[in-house]
């Protein structure tokens, strides 16, 4: 089970276990919030996790590029 979830969150961005992290709440309710969510309102949260998930690898990719105070 372990291994499907790990697979799942590398695979999906893992937006709900960084919100997790941040808010110090359990990945999988957020998880189960945000699929109930995107039934009771047809789909829109769908987009803000895309979004999250596009600043998640700006933020990334930012931080790979200037690894020393010394890169300019």
């Amino acid at each position: 089970m372990k291994r499907i979830q790990y697979f799942i969150e590398s695979q999906a961005f893992g937006v709900c276990t960084m919100l997790g992290e941040k808010l110090g709440i359990a990945s999988s309710s957020i998880r189960l919030s945000f699929i109930y969510l995107s039934f009771l309102t047809m789909g829109s949260p769908v987009l803000i996790y895309l979004m999250l998930a596009f600043w998640m690898n700006v933020q990334k990719s930012l931080r790979r590029e200037r690894s020393t105070v010394w890169d300019l």
